[in-house]
């Protein structure tokens, strides 16, 4: 069975660390300016390792916890572990980089539809992101609101109550996500229409994200968001034709 039409859905959700924020990086630059550690003396995987350990130890509010999941690493490692080299690692992540498509990729898509972020970001940070994307998002559900973060269902079952007040059914929603552990899985597994941004794309592994129990063939697959939003406009254009 093809998958619908993208000129058919009216709203988009998005995850957004990992999506549409650069997290990995975020991490990456921040571990190796506290530690001097070069990759050929530390590779990224071992931090991702270890940082994925720290997130599971400390999975609540992300702009309180993550001075412990450094405080892990550093432990590990033997980076810098004062009180202030936490802090300066919380603080990063509050301000980890978008993906250089992200901003003008949502913009084109927020003309063609409603945009809502579902994040397991707290509500304060996701403030912060919200900001550096050139705040897009027509209406977001943090980890605040529902109180569990995905791939949880409850967390989808929390925003399609919520869409469903605006008068938004399940099938005028695409879920656009690159978390298969997080977001493809258990929303193909809900019924949702799903688009996998694979922004590893040709990279080993899966980084700072944990590993799938099984890889879930998406409705729609693209390596960045430009990509969704090039293939967005060529249907909305086709239509209009």
């Amino acid at each position: 069975m093809s998958a619908p039409s993208l000129d058919s859905f009216k709203v988009l959700t998005f995850d957004v660390v990992g999506t549409l924020i650069d997290f990995e990086t975020g991490i990456l630059d921040q571990m190796r300016a506290a530690s001097g550690r070069s990759p050929e003396e530390l590779s990224d995987a071992r931090i991702f390792a270890s940082y994925l350990k720290g997130r599971e130890l400390h999975h609540g509010r992300s702009s309180e916890v993550f001075a412990d999941v450094y405080r892990h690493v550093a432990s590990e490692f033997g980076f810098p572990n004062t009180d202030a080299d936490a802090d300066a690692f919380q603080l990063s992540v509050l301000r980890w980089p978008a993906f250089a498509d992200s901003a003008a990729a949502l913009k084109r898509l927020r003309k063609h539809y409603r945009l809502v972020a579902m994040t397991n970001a707290d509500r304060s940070a996701f403030s912060f992101y919200s900001n550096t994307l050139g705040t897009p998002f027509h209406d977001s559900v943090t980890y605040d609101e529902t109180g569990v973060a995905k791939p949880d269902p409850q967390f989808f079952a929390f925003n399609r109550g919520r869409q469903s007040a605006f008068g938004y059914r399940q099938s005028d929603i695409l879920h656009v996500a690159q978390s298969q552990y997080h977001d493809i899985g258990v929303a193909r597994d809900l019924g949702y229409t799903v688009c996998w941004i694979e922004r590893r794309q040709g990279l080993d592994g899966f980084g700072g994200t944990p590993e799938p129990a099984r890889m879930t063939t998406p409705d729609y697959h693209f390596p960045t968001l430009e990509k969704l939003a090039d293939a967005v406009d060529a249907a909305f254009a086709g239509r209009r034709a």
